[in-house]
């Protein structure tokens, strides 16, 4: 599937749609993750924060992140899902849980990051680009066109 990407909280009082492709997706194994996603990783779509759309009430909470950036985690107040994230260092760039997304949208992490503060049981897939802390920024892709 391609953009765009509808997607919805489980009791439906938040609905996204996503009109760009993602810049990067990321399964994250950071202890914060960890913490909100109960043990397991958040698995994400980094896309830009014009490209997301967003139609009822979010609830938020921020911390600092081991990264040192102050990190803002928005959720329905409602359900509690997840819906998306962002960082003080990429303020342009909006973070959208996967699982927040309709179902049958395509997308899949392509890169494994902060993987030294993964439990010892969890298992990474071998083929995905693997970082073992914060890494780089994605790019931002080309403008099309001209």
């Amino acid at each position: 599937m391609t953009a765009p990407y509808p997607g919805r909280c489980a009791c439906g009082a938040v609905t996204l749609e996503v009109t760009g492709e993602p810049i990067g997706t990321r399964q994250c194994w950071c202890r914060q993750c960890q913490q909100i996603a109960s043990g397991g990783p958040t698995n994400n779509a980094i896309f830009k924060v014009e490209d997301v759309a967003i139609e009822g009430e979010l609830a938020h909470a921020t911390w600092t992140a081991a990264s040192g950036n102050t990190l803002a985690f928005h959720f329905c107040p409602k359900c509690g899902t997840q819906v998306y994230a962002q960082s003080s260092a990429r303020p342009h760039l909006a973070t959208v849980r996967l699982g927040a997304l309709d179902a049958g949208h395509g997308l899949h992490p392509e890169t494994v990051i902060w993987t030294e503060d993964a439990p010892e049981w969890a298992s990474f897939d071998k083929a995905l680009e693997s970082w073992p802390r914060q890494p780089p920024a994605p790019a931002s892709p080309a403008p099309t066109g001209s």
